[in-house]
Parts: C-alpha cells; sequence; structure tokens
C-alpha cells in the first residue's frame, strides 16, 4: 500500500462529510431516513499544497501512479494522526511564481481492507 508523500498542505484544507443516508418520503410528510452500509458516513478533503516545484512534481507522480493502478493510498487528515485509505480521482497544478507550484487536490475516504 503506497503512503502520500510527507508533504502538508497549506491550512485552508476543507473537509466535507458525505453521510450515505437512504430517504423515503410519503405523501403525508412523513419522512423516513436510514443510514446505508457499514461505513456510511465518508469524508472528502479539498486540498491545497503550495510548495517548490519539486514537491509538486513528487506530488504528481504519486497521484499520477495511483491514477495508472487504480489504487488507494495511505494519508493522515491535517488534524488527526491516524492514517486513513484515499483516493484521488481529480487534481490541478498552476505555477505562480518561479520554482513554486500549487497543487489543489481532492481526496475521497474509501473503506478497504
Amino acid at each position: 500500500m503506497a503512503t502520500f508523500p510527507a508533504i502538508n498542505p497549506t491550512y485552508n484544507a476543507q473537509r466535507s462529510n458525505k453521510p450515505n443516508i437512504r430517504t423515503t418520503r410519503f405523501g403525508d410528510g412523513f419522512e423516513q431516513r436510514v443510514s446505508f452500509g457499514l461505513n456510511q458516513n465518508p469524508k472528502e478533503w479539498s486540498l491545497t499544497f503550495n510548495v517548490s516545484e519539486t514537491d509538486a512534481d513528487t506530488i504528481e507522480t504519486f497521484l499520477d501512479a495511483r491514477a495508472s493502478d487504480g489504487d488507494s493510498f495511505d494519508w493522515s487528515p491535517p488534524d488527526e494522526t491516524t492514517p486513513y485509505k484515499w483516493v484521488c480521482y481529480e487534481w490541478s497544478k498552476s505555477i505562480p511564481y518561479l520554482n513554486r507550484a500549487t497543487i489543489q487536490a481532492t481526496f475521497r475516504q474509501v473503506f478497504e481492507p
């Protein structure tokens, strides 16, 4: 299992919770909800890395390798020390200054052995 490189995102990281809830609405306004599955509350992180171009290349190479093999990776969110499993299907890179780069990525939590 691959581990994300030890490069920290900037402090404007945003976490989203996406609970998997099934809802049934009845004609009289009554609504019934039930959580679906064992791991019904996956997290999603929107991250920004303001780093050197060398670190940006390291991040991109790592994410490209995961995209080509479809594998997840281990990563610890900024507010936790425990690593979880993640996938990243979307990221972008910009180069605002000489030898500096900004990578924006979305990490989605997955549950697997």
